[in-house]
Protein backbone atom coordinates (compact mmCIF):
# COMPACT_ATOMS: atom_id res chain seq x y z
CA UNK A 1 0.00 0.00 0.00
CA UNK A 2 1.06 3.43 -0.41
CA UNK A 3 0.18 5.21 2.99
CA UNK A 4 0.07 9.04 3.86
CA UNK A 5 0.21 9.65 7.13
CA UNK A 6 -0.82 12.92 8.43
CA UNK A 7 0.34 14.43 12.10
CA UNK A 8 0.34 17.37 13.68
CA UNK A 9 3.76 17.63 14.74
CA UNK A 10 7.33 16.18 13.64
CA UNK A 11 7.59 12.78 15.28
CA UNK A 12 10.90 13.21 16.27
CA UNK A 13 12.70 13.12 18.32
CA UNK A 14 10.87 11.17 21.01
CA UNK A 15 9.71 13.53 23.67
CA UNK A 16 6.31 13.83 23.74
CA UNK A 17 3.69 10.70 23.50
CA UNK A 18 2.02 11.39 20.35
CA UNK A 19 5.78 12.02 18.75
CA UNK A 20 6.11 8.07 20.14
CA UNK A 21 3.16 6.74 18.86
CA UNK A 22 3.67 7.61 15.36
CA UNK A 23 7.28 7.12 15.13
CA UNK A 24 7.19 3.63 16.08
CA UNK A 25 3.91 3.16 13.52
CA UNK A 26 5.82 4.71 10.75
CA UNK A 27 9.06 2.36 11.37
CA UNK A 28 6.88 -0.43 11.71
CA UNK A 29 4.43 0.26 8.40
CA UNK A 30 7.37 0.71 6.45
CA UNK A 31 8.61 -3.09 6.70
CA UNK A 32 6.09 -3.57 4.22
CA UNK A 33 4.70 -0.66 2.51
CA UNK A 34 5.65 2.50 0.75
CA UNK A 35 5.05 5.16 3.46
CA UNK A 36 4.49 9.26 3.03
CA UNK A 37 4.55 12.01 5.82
CA UNK A 38 2.32 14.91 5.80
CA UNK A 39 3.46 17.14 9.31
CA UNK A 40 2.84 20.33 10.88
CA UNK A 41 5.91 21.79 13.58
CA UNK A 42 5.63 24.94 14.99
CA UNK A 43 9.35 24.63 15.39
CA UNK A 44 12.25 24.36 13.04
CA UNK A 45 12.80 20.89 11.99
CA UNK A 46 16.44 19.87 12.46
CA UNK A 47 17.37 18.77 8.78
CA UNK A 48 19.38 15.59 10.50
CA UNK A 49 16.10 14.64 11.93
CA UNK A 50 14.51 14.76 8.81
CA UNK A 51 17.25 12.25 7.22
CA UNK A 52 16.92 9.80 9.83
CA UNK A 53 13.11 9.99 9.62
CA UNK A 54 13.75 9.31 5.35
CA UNK A 55 14.87 5.62 6.63
CA UNK A 56 10.83 4.80 7.06
CA UNK A 57 9.31 7.28 4.57
CA UNK A 58 9.52 7.69 0.49
CA UNK A 59 9.10 11.56 1.21
CA UNK A 60 8.16 13.73 3.55
CA UNK A 61 6.38 17.03 3.54
CA UNK A 62 6.64 19.35 6.96
CA UNK A 63 4.93 22.88 7.17
CA UNK A 64 6.06 24.99 9.64
CA UNK A 65 3.38 26.99 11.54
CA UNK A 66 4.34 30.39 12.86
CA UNK A 67 2.94 30.46 16.67
CA UNK A 68 1.24 34.06 15.84
CA UNK A 69 -0.36 32.90 12.64
CA UNK A 70 -1.83 29.54 14.84
CA UNK A 71 -3.17 32.12 17.91
CA UNK A 72 -5.03 33.94 14.94
CA UNK A 73 -6.23 30.81 13.25
CA UNK A 74 -7.66 29.39 17.12
CA UNK A 75 -9.25 33.11 17.61
CA UNK A 76 -10.91 32.53 14.01
CA UNK A 77 -12.29 29.04 15.78
CA UNK A 78 -13.86 30.84 18.66
CA UNK A 79 -15.51 33.14 16.64
CA UNK A 80 -16.84 30.57 14.87
CA UNK A 81 -17.54 28.17 17.75
CA UNK A 82 -14.86 25.75 16.61
CA UNK A 83 -12.23 23.80 18.84
CA UNK A 84 -9.34 26.21 19.41
CA UNK A 85 -6.31 23.60 19.22
CA UNK A 86 -8.37 22.66 15.88
CA UNK A 87 -7.62 26.00 14.88
CA UNK A 88 -4.35 26.35 15.92
CA UNK A 89 -3.04 23.51 14.41
CA UNK A 90 -3.98 24.67 11.07
CA UNK A 91 -4.09 27.09 8.30
CA UNK A 92 -4.92 28.16 4.62
CA UNK A 93 -1.28 27.56 3.78
CA UNK A 94 -1.19 24.18 5.31
CA UNK A 95 -4.23 23.08 3.81
CA UNK A 96 -3.01 23.92 0.19
CA UNK A 97 -0.02 22.35 0.70
CA UNK A 98 -1.61 19.24 1.85
CA UNK A 99 -3.66 18.83 -1.13
CA UNK A 100 -0.96 19.90 -3.54
CA UNK A 101 0.75 16.49 -1.72
CA UNK A 102 -2.03 13.96 -1.67
CA UNK A 103 -2.02 14.89 -5.36
CA UNK A 104 1.26 13.93 -5.48
CA UNK A 105 1.45 10.67 -3.44
CA UNK A 106 -1.77 9.16 -4.72
CA UNK A 107 -2.39 7.55 -1.75
CA UNK A 108 -4.16 3.90 -1.19
CA UNK A 109 -5.08 4.93 2.05
CA UNK A 110 -4.50 7.96 4.12
CA UNK A 111 -3.72 7.26 8.50
CA UNK A 112 -4.26 10.72 10.19
CA UNK A 113 -3.24 11.08 13.89
CA UNK A 114 -5.66 13.42 15.92
CA UNK A 115 -8.62 15.47 15.72
CA UNK A 116 -5.89 18.33 15.49
CA UNK A 117 -5.46 16.76 11.54
CA UNK A 118 -9.32 16.19 10.84
CA UNK A 119 -9.60 19.76 8.62
CA UNK A 120 -6.56 19.03 6.40
CA UNK A 121 -8.26 15.86 5.36
CA UNK A 122 -11.90 15.75 5.89
CA UNK A 123 -12.64 16.85 1.96
CA UNK A 124 -10.17 13.84 0.46
CA UNK A 125 -12.41 11.33 -1.29
CA UNK A 126 -9.82 8.69 -0.41
CA UNK A 127 -10.29 6.41 2.19
CA UNK A 128 -9.22 7.52 5.42
CA UNK A 129 -8.50 6.64 8.82
CA UNK A 130 -8.15 8.52 11.48
CA UNK A 131 -6.23 7.91 14.88
CA UNK A 132 -8.04 9.71 18.35
CA UNK A 133 -4.85 8.61 20.02
CA UNK A 134 -6.54 9.01 23.05
CA UNK A 135 -10.05 11.02 23.77
CA UNK A 136 -8.70 14.60 24.10
CA UNK A 137 -12.00 15.85 24.81
CA UNK A 138 -11.38 13.59 27.83
CA UNK A 139 -8.15 14.65 28.97
CA UNK A 140 -9.44 18.62 28.47
CA UNK A 141 -12.57 17.29 31.13
CA UNK A 142 -10.28 16.31 33.81
CA UNK A 143 -8.43 19.52 33.34
CA UNK A 144 -11.79 21.53 33.84
CA UNK A 145 -12.69 19.59 36.93
CA UNK A 146 -9.31 19.87 38.43
CA UNK A 147 -8.75 23.91 37.70
CA UNK A 148 -10.79 26.19 40.02
CA UNK A 149 -13.43 28.37 38.54
CA UNK A 150 -12.41 31.38 36.72
CA UNK A 151 -11.07 32.39 33.18
CA UNK A 152 -9.17 28.97 32.84
CA UNK A 153 -11.95 26.97 34.17
CA UNK A 154 -14.05 28.46 31.22
CA UNK A 155 -11.69 27.63 28.90
CA UNK A 156 -11.55 24.17 29.53
CA UNK A 157 -14.97 24.02 29.70
CA UNK A 158 -15.68 25.54 26.09
CA UNK A 159 -12.68 23.41 24.77
CA UNK A 160 -14.00 20.06 26.37
CA UNK A 161 -17.21 20.93 24.42
CA UNK A 162 -15.62 21.88 21.14
CA UNK A 163 -13.40 18.84 21.55
CA UNK A 164 -16.84 16.57 21.89
CA UNK A 165 -18.22 17.79 18.81
CA UNK A 166 -15.06 17.11 16.71
CA UNK A 167 -15.01 13.69 18.19
CA UNK A 168 -18.80 13.27 16.79
CA UNK A 169 -17.87 14.78 13.21
CA UNK A 170 -15.21 12.18 13.32
CA UNK A 171 -17.57 9.34 12.68
CA UNK A 172 -19.21 10.78 9.55
CA UNK A 173 -15.72 12.22 7.93
CA UNK A 174 -13.49 8.62 8.66
CA UNK A 175 -13.55 5.21 7.13
CA UNK A 176 -12.59 3.75 10.19
CA UNK A 177 -11.14 5.30 13.72
CA UNK A 178 -8.44 3.94 16.17
CA UNK A 179 -7.80 4.95 19.78
CA UNK A 180 -5.41 3.50 22.25
CA UNK A 181 -7.27 2.04 24.89
CA UNK A 182 -10.79 0.71 25.58
CA UNK A 183 -11.79 3.28 28.43
CA UNK A 184 -11.10 6.34 25.82
CA UNK A 185 -12.68 4.87 23.36
CA UNK A 186 -16.12 4.63 25.80
CA UNK A 187 -15.32 8.66 26.22
CA UNK A 188 -15.77 9.10 22.77
CA UNK A 189 -19.12 10.90 22.16
CA UNK A 190 -21.11 8.88 19.84
CA UNK A 191 -23.15 5.49 20.48
CA UNK A 192 -20.98 3.78 17.47
CA UNK A 193 -18.12 4.07 19.55
CA UNK A 194 -17.81 0.42 20.51
CA UNK A 195 -17.02 0.16 16.38
CA UNK A 196 -13.50 2.33 17.10
CA UNK A 197 -10.57 0.08 16.77
CA UNK A 198 -8.25 -0.74 19.90
CA UNK A 199 -4.63 -0.28 18.49
CA UNK A 200 -2.38 0.46 22.04
CA UNK A 201 1.15 1.53 22.81
CA UNK A 202 4.24 -0.53 22.28
CA UNK A 203 7.49 -0.76 23.69
CA UNK A 204 10.93 -1.24 22.35
CA UNK A 205 12.11 -3.35 24.22
CA UNK A 206 15.64 -3.75 22.88
CA UNK A 207 15.72 0.12 23.73
CA UNK A 208 14.23 0.13 27.40
CA UNK A 209 15.55 -2.67 28.80
CA UNK A 210 16.73 -3.09 32.36
CA UNK A 211 20.36 -1.41 32.98
CA UNK A 212 21.90 -2.90 36.24
CA UNK A 213 24.94 -1.36 35.62
CA UNK A 214 23.68 1.88 36.68
CA UNK A 215 24.00 2.92 39.99
CA UNK A 216 20.80 3.90 41.88
CA UNK A 217 20.58 7.70 42.97
CA UNK A 218 17.65 8.56 43.52
CA UNK A 219 14.99 7.03 45.52
CA UNK A 220 11.95 8.33 43.56
CA UNK A 221 11.46 9.28 39.86
CA UNK A 222 9.12 10.71 37.30
CA UNK A 223 9.40 11.07 33.92
CA UNK A 224 7.67 12.57 31.21
CA UNK A 225 7.19 15.92 28.91
CA UNK A 226 7.44 18.51 31.85
CA UNK A 227 5.20 21.01 29.65
CA UNK A 228 2.38 18.65 29.47
CA UNK A 229 -0.82 20.09 32.06
CA UNK A 230 -0.30 15.98 34.09
CA UNK A 231 3.06 15.81 33.68
CA UNK A 232 3.35 19.39 35.76
CA UNK A 233 0.21 18.55 37.57
CA UNK A 234 1.73 14.83 38.85
CA UNK A 235 5.49 16.48 39.50
CA UNK A 236 3.65 19.62 41.55
CA UNK A 237 1.99 16.47 43.58
CA UNK A 238 4.89 14.11 44.00
CA UNK A 239 7.15 17.18 45.40
CA UNK A 240 4.61 18.94 47.36
CA UNK A 241 2.32 16.18 48.77
CA UNK A 242 3.86 13.19 48.49
CA UNK A 243 7.67 13.69 49.12
CA UNK A 244 6.63 15.32 52.90
CA UNK A 245 5.51 12.42 53.76
CA UNK A 246 8.13 10.34 52.61
CA UNK A 247 10.68 12.39 54.00
CA UNK A 248 9.06 12.13 57.32
CA UNK A 249 10.53 8.38 57.48
CA UNK A 250 13.51 9.07 55.14
CA UNK A 251 14.41 12.88 55.02
CA UNK A 252 17.54 12.31 52.56
CA UNK A 253 15.24 10.77 50.38
CA UNK A 254 16.11 12.58 46.39
CA UNK A 255 13.21 12.73 43.66
CA UNK A 256 14.18 13.43 40.34
CA UNK A 257 11.81 14.64 38.03
CA UNK A 258 12.90 13.85 34.36
CA UNK A 259 12.05 15.31 31.32
CA UNK A 260 12.18 17.61 28.21
CA UNK A 261 11.55 21.34 28.87
CA UNK A 262 10.02 21.51 32.32
CA UNK A 263 7.94 24.43 32.79
CA UNK A 264 8.65 27.38 35.31
CA UNK A 265 6.49 25.76 37.72
CA UNK A 266 8.19 22.37 37.85
CA UNK A 267 11.85 24.20 37.81
CA UNK A 268 10.58 26.06 40.72
CA UNK A 269 10.28 22.61 42.75
CA UNK A 270 13.92 21.86 42.46
CA UNK A 271 16.11 21.86 45.70
CA UNK A 272 18.24 19.97 47.72
CA UNK A 273 16.11 17.22 47.94
CA UNK A 274 14.20 17.45 44.27
CA UNK A 275 15.88 17.60 40.99
CA UNK A 276 14.91 18.47 38.06
CA UNK A 277 17.02 17.57 35.21
CA UNK A 278 15.86 19.27 32.46
CA UNK A 279 16.36 17.67 28.56
CA UNK A 280 18.79 14.43 28.89
CA UNK A 281 20.58 12.80 26.27
CA UNK A 282 19.59 9.19 27.08
CA UNK A 283 15.85 8.61 29.20
CA UNK A 284 16.91 5.46 30.10
CA UNK A 285 19.62 6.70 32.75
CA UNK A 286 17.26 8.41 34.52
CA UNK A 287 14.80 5.31 35.06
CA UNK A 288 17.47 3.05 35.96
CA UNK A 289 18.80 5.27 38.32
CA UNK A 290 15.83 5.50 40.34
CA UNK A 291 14.66 3.06 43.09
CA UNK A 292 10.95 3.47 42.77
CA UNK A 293 9.24 4.27 39.54
CA UNK A 294 6.24 7.13 40.37
CA UNK A 295 3.48 8.48 38.41
CA UNK A 296 0.25 8.95 40.75
CA UNK A 297 -1.55 10.75 37.69
CA UNK A 298 -4.73 12.96 38.16
CA UNK A 299 -5.52 14.19 34.92
CA UNK A 300 -4.81 13.48 31.59
CA UNK A 301 -6.04 10.10 29.66
CA UNK A 302 -4.62 7.51 27.32
CA UNK A 303 -2.15 4.83 27.65
CA UNK A 304 1.32 6.31 29.96
CA UNK A 305 4.19 5.06 27.71
CA UNK A 306 6.45 6.21 30.48
CA UNK A 307 4.86 3.53 32.70
CA UNK A 308 5.19 0.81 29.91
CA UNK A 309 8.96 1.65 30.30
CA UNK A 310 9.28 2.10 33.01
CA UNK A 311 8.35 -1.56 33.98
CA UNK A 312 10.03 -2.91 30.66
CA UNK A 313 13.01 -1.67 32.49
CA UNK A 314 12.37 -3.47 35.51
CA UNK A 315 11.84 -0.53 37.73
CA UNK A 316 9.16 -1.19 40.11
CA UNK A 317 5.74 1.37 39.77
CA UNK A 318 3.12 3.58 41.75
CA UNK A 319 0.72 4.81 40.12
CA UNK A 320 -2.92 6.13 40.20
CA UNK A 321 -6.67 4.27 39.07
CA UNK A 322 -6.39 6.53 36.52
CA UNK A 323 -3.69 5.59 34.75
CA UNK A 324 -3.77 1.91 35.56
CA UNK A 325 -7.28 1.97 34.04
CA UNK A 326 -5.82 2.15 30.42
CA UNK A 327 -3.09 0.24 31.18
CA UNK A 328 -4.98 -3.04 32.63
CA UNK A 329 -2.20 -4.32 35.21
CA UNK A 330 -3.29 -6.58 38.04
CA UNK A 331 -2.31 -4.37 41.63
CA UNK A 332 -0.37 -5.81 43.92
CA UNK A 333 0.77 -8.01 41.32
CA UNK A 334 2.77 -5.93 38.08
CA UNK A 335 2.60 -2.73 40.35
CA UNK A 336 0.98 -0.65 43.34
CA UNK A 337 -1.70 1.30 42.92
CA UNK A 338 -3.08 4.53 45.00
CA UNK A 339 -3.77 8.37 44.66
CA UNK A 340 -4.28 9.64 47.76
CA UNK A 341 -0.65 11.67 48.92
CA UNK A 342 -0.73 9.13 52.02
CA UNK A 343 -0.90 5.87 50.31
CA UNK A 344 1.22 6.66 47.13
CA UNK A 345 3.56 7.75 50.19
CA UNK A 346 3.06 4.18 52.18
CA UNK A 347 3.61 2.69 48.50
CA UNK A 348 6.68 4.30 48.23
CA UNK A 349 8.16 3.55 51.55
CA UNK A 350 7.13 0.37 50.90
CA UNK A 351 9.30 -0.58 48.37
CA UNK A 352 12.35 1.63 49.99
CA UNK A 353 12.17 -0.21 52.80
CA UNK A 354 11.72 -3.93 51.40
CA UNK A 355 13.66 -3.71 47.96
CA UNK A 356 13.02 -7.92 47.92
CA UNK A 357 9.42 -6.99 47.17
CA UNK A 358 10.14 -4.46 44.59
CA UNK A 359 12.38 -7.23 42.72
CA UNK A 360 9.52 -9.37 42.71
CA UNK A 361 6.58 -6.42 41.08
CA UNK A 362 9.31 -5.40 38.78
CA UNK A 363 9.91 -8.63 37.68
CA UNK A 364 6.07 -9.40 37.01
CA UNK A 365 5.69 -6.09 35.48
CA UNK A 366 8.31 -6.57 32.67
CA UNK A 367 6.86 -10.22 32.07
CA UNK A 368 3.77 -8.14 31.45
CA UNK A 369 4.66 -5.59 29.61
CA UNK A 370 6.44 -8.26 27.15
CA UNK A 371 3.31 -10.40 26.79
CA UNK A 372 0.99 -7.54 26.00
CA UNK A 373 2.58 -3.98 24.60
CA UNK A 374 4.72 -5.32 21.72
CA UNK A 375 4.95 -2.26 18.77
CA UNK A 376 4.99 -5.01 16.22
CA UNK A 377 1.77 -6.82 17.18
CA UNK A 378 0.11 -3.70 17.42
CA UNK A 379 1.04 -2.53 14.15
CA UNK A 380 0.40 -5.68 12.22
CA UNK A 381 -3.30 -4.76 13.77
CA UNK A 382 -2.91 -0.90 12.54
CA UNK A 383 -2.04 -2.63 8.96
CA UNK A 384 -4.63 -4.80 9.10
CA UNK A 385 -7.59 -1.75 9.28
CA UNK A 386 -5.36 0.33 6.97
CA UNK A 387 -5.66 -2.43 4.39
CA UNK A 388 -9.38 -3.23 4.77
CA UNK A 389 -10.14 0.29 4.52
CA UNK A 390 -8.20 0.58 1.14
CA UNK A 391 -9.52 -2.79 -0.25
CA UNK A 392 -6.29 -3.64 -0.92
CA UNK A 393 -4.63 -6.53 0.29
CA UNK A 394 -0.72 -7.59 -0.02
Amino acid sequence: MRILVVLPRFPYPLEKGDKLRAYHQLRCLSDSHEVYLFCLSHQPVDPQHIEHLKQFCADIEVVHLHKLSSYYHAFCNLLKVRSLQIGFWTSPEARRRYQSFERKVDPDVIYSQMVRTMTLVAHSSRPKVMDFQDALSLNMQRRMEHTRKGLRHAAFHYEFKMLRSAEYDSFSIFDALTIISEPDSMAIPHRMNHEINIVPNGVYFDYFHPMPEVEKRYDVVFCGNMQYPPNVDTSIFLATQVMPLVWREIPNAKLLLAGATPSATVRKLANERVIVSGTVDDIRQCYAAGRVFAAPMRIGSGLQNKLLEAMSMQIPCVTSPLVNKALGATPDQHLLIADHPQDVANHILDLLHNPQRGESLAQEAHTFVHQHFSWQSYSKQLEAILEQVSGKKI
